[in-house]
């Protein structure tokens, strides 16, 4: 194997799948019904999905839209108590059958909670049933990975499609850059937002 021929052979395969996102009217549906959401965006998802919806909930609450991350595990052991009618959920699973997210989507919406919005590549995702608004990956995302299996190019899609939302959403907000400022009041990026006056 020649190493640096086969890093970059996989890191063209996780540009070419981002690339090939096609941004779909639900993509727009998706960014107003976070804008509009009254409550905060819960985000979810298990595995390497779930790292996903954990750094998009970061993005949105340090970019003025207050959300959190619920693992779907711990949801059914008491965590669902965090939510609220009036929030809504993003819930990530490639797949779309990771059986803790379809749980917790299943027992949010008996919680009241109708504001769904699913991120997802296989068309027979059972995810699907339980969201209002489904944002698709695309159904023929090939891994670099050796064996075909290990989460790469379709969490890159995920990753991509999930900060596109949150700086759209920032964008619609008018979102400042000393209201930035004020969410990151240590470390660098808080001292290049602030103003002078408030370091």
């Amino acid at each position: 194997m020649n190493i640096e021929d086969n890093l970059k052979r996989i890191i063209e395969a996780e540009a070419d799948a981002v690339r090939a996102i096609d941004v779909q009217p639900t993509f727009a549906q998706a960014v107003e019904l976070i804008q509009g959401t009254s409550g905060r965006v819960v985000a979810t998802g298990i595995g390497k999905a779930g790292f996903i919806a954990r750094k998009f909930a970061a993005t949105l609450a340090s970019t003025g839209t207050p959300a959190f991350f619920i693992h779907p595990a711990e949801a059914g052991h008491g965590d669902l108590g965090m939510l609220a009618p009036d929030d809504a959920i993003v819930a990530f699973s490639t797949s779309g059958k990771s059986t803790e997210v379809i749980q917790m989507l299943s027992i949010s919406r008996q919680l009241g909670v109708e504001r769904i919005i699913g991120i997802t590549s296989h068309i027979d995702s059972p995810l699907r049933t339980h969201c209002q608004i489904v944002l698709d990956m695309g159904d023929n995302i090939k891994e670099p990975c050796p064996l075909g299996l290990t989460p790469s190019a379709s969490i890159a899609v995920m990753l991509a499609i999930s900060d596109a939302i949150a700086l759209t959403v920032m964008e619609l907000k008018a979102f400042t850059k000393d209201q930035y400022g004020m969410r990151h009041h240590s470390g660098y990026l808080g001292s290049i937002s602030r103003p002078a006056d408030s370091k």
